[in-house]
């Protein structure tokens, strides 16, 4: 790609990102993802109820876990039993949670005052995406679980469309700007676009702790919302992904994963033997120098236990710069083909490769005789990295540094 000038330099562009998101106390219904790109939110916004208070969370539901006996064979990547998640590979407590589509959630990351977000537990999949100026959100999948409330929901970006075709989900954003937008509503997917109306509560409301005014989503409650729309919510095809509870052979071992994207946006997974989960860690502070990581481990507002994850691979994609103009950053990416991976599970880590043959596909995980590896069964956190991310593996230690393709 041709060099623009008067381009932002890497560690300038991280350290304004931070503090342009730092800057944004309480999150809006929209968001413009660049200094001068003008953000667009359709329909009616839906004002805040006049008591709009804090409502006590239902009792948290512990975190579906793969027990005995669980066939050797495993399960997938295709006759998943009716009773059986295709996402995490797991039994679910209700097999009619599986006749409907997932749900798909903007989650935001940035500023760190608005952590810990909430819901994220509760997902079967995260998708952790850069987006720009040294920043990432969240994308969390909902599907064999609800809940409650998923927050604070913001804005969409182009990396989103990847998923959204992916698991044929409902998509819920805050969100935005024009040339975004325009794509979203145009695509097949367009009737399964939620943004906040006026008939979305209690669907997604306004929730005002401390007078932070978060948007979220109530994903029992969607379920209504969609109904009412005459949205199509049948069961999609999700064949693809494979699980199995005995690791799969060759890997070596790793007890702590670093992903780090930016100065602002580093994270650490932690495996605990106790539980067989890695614990997710993130940046507490600016580390724009890469000198000084300062960590606090994530928990999930929700439940107010710790953020853990049974899988966490790490993808290799090509970001692309889509504006021309050399002031803003806008990125995306095509999650089509196949491509390098590395799957940390069971303190062990596999590079495989990613593997989307089909736009309708599910993302699966190959090895290089193209034979499918597997997911351990339960939750799966992706950190979508650039192709020319560094790695770097001392011991058991591994560390991803995001690599700018663009």
């Amino acid at each position: 790609m041709t060099a623009k000038s008067p381009k932002f330099t890497w560690l300038t562009t991280m350290a304004l990102g931070a503090f342009l998101l730092a800057a944004c106390g309480s999150p809006s219904p929209q968001i413009t993802p660049t200094p001068s790109a003008t953000p667009f939110l359709p329909g009616p916004t839906q004002t805040p109820p006049p008591a709009a208070t804090a409502t006590p969370a239902a009792s948290p539901t512990p975190a579906p876990t793969a027990t005995a006996p669980y066939p050797p064979e495993g399960y997938g990547p295709t006759n998943f039993p009716a009773n059986v998640n295709p996402l995490t590979g797991l039994p679910v407590s209700d097999p009619a949670l599986l006749n409907r589509r997932p749900i798909l959630i903007k989650v935001q990351n940035l500023p760190r005052s608005d952590r810990p977000q909430s819901g994220l537990s509760r997902a079967d999949i995260v998708y952790e995406l850069y987006t720009e100026y040294g920043s990432t959100r969240y994308a969390a999948l909902f599907y064999g679980q609800d809940a409650e409330r998923v927050m604070p929901i913001r804005s969409a970006r182009y990396p989103d469309i990847n998923l959204i075709r992916m698991y044929k989900a409902v998509f819920v954003f805050g969100s935005a700007y024009e040339p975004v937008f325009r794509r979203l509503a145009n695509s097949e997917f367009g009737d399964r676009l939620i943004l906040e109306g006026s008939d979305t509560c209690p669907a997604m409301c306004r929730f005002d702790p401390n007078g932070r005014n978060y948007l979220a989503a109530n994903t029992q409650a969607l379920q209504a919302l969609l109904a009412k729309r005459g949205i199509d919510n049948s069961r999609p095809n999700l064949d693809g992904m494979a699980f199995n509870l005995t690791p799969p052979a060759g890997g070596q071992p790793a007890e702590r994963i670093f992903a780090r994207f930016s100065g602002a946006i580093y994270n650490r997974w932690d495996y605990d033997p106790a539980s067989g989960r890695y614990q997710r860690y993130v940046d507490k502070e600016n580390d724009v120098d890469q000198r000084n990581e300062v960590y606090e481990q994530l928990t999930d507002a929700l439940t107010n236990q710790p953020i853990q994850a049974d899988n966490v691979v790490i993808l290799f994609v090509r970001y692309e710069e889509v504006d021309p103009r050399p002031e803003v950053e806008v990125l995306d990416f095509k999650l089509l083909g196949t491509g390098t991976a590395y799957l940390a599970r069971d303190g062990q880590i596999y590079k495989v490769n990613w593997q989307r043959l089909r736009e309708e596909d599910v993302l699966t995980l190959v090895d290089d005789a193209g034979q499918v590896v597997p997911f351990k069964p339960g939750q799966t956190w992706f950190e979508v990295m650039g192709l020319t991310t560094r790695v770097q593996n001392e011991g058991t230690t591994w560390r991803f540094t995001f690599g700018r393709d663009w």
